[in-house]
């Protein structure tokens, strides 16, 4: 394949070494996960002994202190071999970026997440409602949290819960009695929480469990406000972006896979050879790897200067990504005809998993509003990373 514009980042050893072993897991038990419609349990315990929950952690902190860039490149990498399991990771990998770029969290919080990262415990931030939806677009969570005099309880109903059977600990979002909204550290193996398996059947992403997670008094002994910083939106669209673009490069290898070996023998040569599917293939290939390079483009800007001023390209190339990955596993499954309806080719997975990133924030219309509107205000393109 022709290689990309813009260099891959570069991973140290001990980042790679993760990768690969996370990588693996992902590729190992997504097959079991999807037909239990769960994270199953030796899934579960094969993503926390890969040590991906350090990735994001600075290494002051026992982390391997992966950049934006370098979590891009390994979300890649895990959305090709699995999306519901890579997502898993995702969303551990962007809470603990974000918290620790964007000092987000107080120390109490954030160094009991900085334990949580190297004890390999799964973390996930739990905002969404069944009457709220997601809470990208304003609007005050149900969800509410109490004083007791020791902390807080918490009592509501989270949606979307990815990988909740997996997940050791949650940042919930929750309403205070003074109209503010919290974020509340809760164990969710402690007493007041409730797993309902409202997953199964669902279109999409069916072996990431994402349950809903009822709470009814559950202790939260620590918490901080929930206030917007743009660390938070960057390391989210960033790790949507890297994960469904990997779904879309691994419909393009299936597809690629199936044009060499299959050999109809009205032609008596492999498909490949095949002047439309070749062209076929040419587009859903370009249309990958145009998104690929606005991905690590945004993400090596924002690197070397995060801010406000860095997350139009990102939210740009979070729509860019998303629709890209739905745009080459359609391409797929019509080049490769017929074959793409049977489990013999993972195509059909691939697009239903591949619609699931359309649903999350930002919508196309807000990001490419944004990137517009700093278009606009700076008169010319953004400049080009310096190699």
């Amino acid at each position: 394949m022709t290689p990309p514009l813009v260099p891959s980042p570069t991973l140290s050893t001990g980042q790679q070494d993760v990768v690969t072993r996370a990588a693996e897991a992902v590729r190992l038990h997504t097959a079991a996960c999807e037909a239990a419609q769960d994270v199953t349990p030796d899934a579960a315990q094969a993503l926390r002994e890969s040590g991906y929950t350090r990735l994001t952690l600075p290494r002051a902190e026992g982390g391997l202190g992966a950049s934006l860039a370098a979590f891009a490149q390994a979300q890649l990498t895990l959305g090709e071999q699995g999306t519901s399991l890579a997502l898993v990771l995702a969303m551990h990998g962007h809470v603990t970026g974000a918290a620790f770029q964007g000092r987000t969290l107080p120390d109490e919080l954030l160094s009991a997440l900085a334990g949580a990262c190297r004890r390999g415990e799964l973390v996930n931030a739990l905002a969404s409602e069944p009457e709220l939806g997601s809470p990208s677009r304003g609007g005050l969570p149900r969800t509410a949290a109490t004083p007791d005099g020791a902390g807080w309880r918490v009592s509501g109903r989270k949606t979307w819960s990815t990988g909740a059977r997996a997940l050791h600990w949650a940042l919930v979002q929750a309403a205070l009695p003074d109209g503010r909204v919290g974020r509340f550290w809760v164990d969710l193996r402690g007493e007041g929480v409730r797993l309902e398996p409202t997953w199964q059947g669902a279109l999409a992403l069916r072996g990431s469990g994402s349950h809903d997670v009822v709470f009814q008094g559950a202790p939260a002994p620590l918490w901080a406000p929930a206030e917007p910083h743009p660390a938070s939106s960057a390391w989210f669209w960033t790790a949507v972006a890297a994960t469904y673009l990997g779904v879309g490069f691994a419909a393009l290898h299936a597809l690629s896979a199936y044009a060499h070996e299959r050999v109809p023998t009205a032609l008596g040569a492999p498909l490949a050879t095949l002047p439309r599917l070749q062209e076929g293939v040419g587009r859903v290939g370009a249309g990958l790897l145009a998104a690929r390079e606005l991905l690590f483009h945004a993400a090596v800007r924002w690197d070397a200067a995060p801010g406000p001023d860095a997350l139009p390209l990102l939210g740009a190339a979070k729509a860019l990504c998303t629709n890209a990955a739905v745009d080459a596993t359609d391409h797929a499954l019509r080049l490769a005809g017929g074959a793409a309806l049977t489990p013999a080719l993972p195509l059909e997975r691939l697009l239903r998993d591949a619609r699931a990133g359309l649903t999350h924030p930002p919508a196309d219309d807000r990001a490419y509003e944004a990137l517009g509107a700093a278009l606009l205000a700076s008169q010319g393109p953004p400049p080009s990373p310096t190699p």
